[in-house]
């Protein structure tokens, strides 16, 4: 039997991914791990451990005694936290990395899990329907860290034969997190503000246009990548992922179709201009032949979704 181990499961994605794992697997092959005692209260539906993954005794220790064969590493400093302790970003992101690929490639594991993001690419980067292949050029470290990451997963995969998999997320938006420190996070606080009765004060002009994903796409899409046979998986450093585009204005706009008399203020700082080197739009044309990635959700659904069960939900 599969025994899964995820790094960083506290997050945003990790969260949600984490209880998908636990109903695939099972209660007891699935142990989420994080750096705070704390969180062990997300994960009731499962085995909660905590792991620092930067102790890479503590963690082969961790993988080695429960015999795991699937690790999904998701700890990361995010883009607009990693633009204000560079040096600390750098460290977390790759070292732990390079932590899980040499335990991957040391006991043999059937597959490793690790996300990239649309950061990797740069002001150099086509914007319209970016392709798979293309200019990068990242300007800030989470996006080099990424851009780093996925050809140390080629490597591994071409040099060891881990079965690493990987996807280019664009802005992911949820309900059942706080933001946690990326750019793309406005689009998760203001839902949380229209709700309140807020005003919301948006670090973006009201026209930049940037990829976003629905969490239940984001959570298929990982699941979908990782469920596929091994030949199906063509690409080896990250998939390009997409589901819809928007800007503040348009996601704005789609919240008053539900609560008329919510107002908006667009303060650009410094996240407009991580924002300004990202695409408008991604061509992931790659994930939908090799695996047959397909996304559920628009603007309007989304919206419609998180405003009627964010009320509901208890962090």
């Amino acid at each position: 039997m599969e025994k899964i181990l995820v790094i960083g499961a506290a997050g945003q994605l990790g969260s949600e991914l984490t209880r998908s794992l636990a109903d695939q697997f099972g209660a007891e092959q699935v142990i989420a791990t994080d750096l705070s005692e704390s969180a062990k209260a997300k994960f009731d539906f499962c085995r909660f451990q905590v792991l620092d993954v930067m102790d890479k005794d503590g963690l082969r220790n961790l993988v080695k005694h429960e015999q795991v064969t699937q690790i999904y590493h998701l700890a990361a400093v995010l883009s607009a936290v990693g633009e204000k302790k560079p040096l600390f970003a750098w460290e977390l992101n790759m070292e732990s990395l390079l932590h899980v690929l040499e335990l991957a490639k040391e006991f043999k594991l059937n597959k490793v899990y690790w996300p990239s993001s649309i950061a990797v690419f740069g002001p150099n980067t086509p914007k319209i329907n970016t392709p798979q292949y293309c200019v990068e050029e990242p300007n800030t470290v989470y996006g080099i860290s990424k851009q780093a990451g996925e050809r140390w997963c080629e490597y591994y995969f071409q040099k060891f034969n881990v079965d690493v998999r990987s996807l280019r997320y664009p802005g992911l938006i949820g309900y059942k997190s706080l933001p946690g420190g990326g750019t793309t996070d406005y689009a998760v606080d203001i839902y949380h503000k229209a709700l309140a009765g807020e005003k919301f004060d948006c670090f973006l002009r009201e026209d930049s246009s940037l990829p976003m994903m629905y969490m239940p796409d984001a959570i298929k899409a990982t699941l979908d990548l990782m469920n596929a046979p091994r030949e199906s998986v063509k690409i080896r450093s990250s998939y390009n992922l997409a589901a819809m585009n928007f800007t503040p204005k348009e996601i704005y706009q789609s919240i008053l179709k539900h609560i008329p008399d919510f107002k908006i203020e667009y303060n650009p700082d410094f996240r407009q201009a991580i924002a300004d080197s990202w695409p408008d739009s991604i061509d992931d044309s790659c994930a939908r032949k090799d695996w047959g990635w397909k996304h559920d959700y628009d603007l309007d659904a989304m919206t419609k979704d998180i405003l009627e069960n964010l009320p509901n939900f208890k962090f």
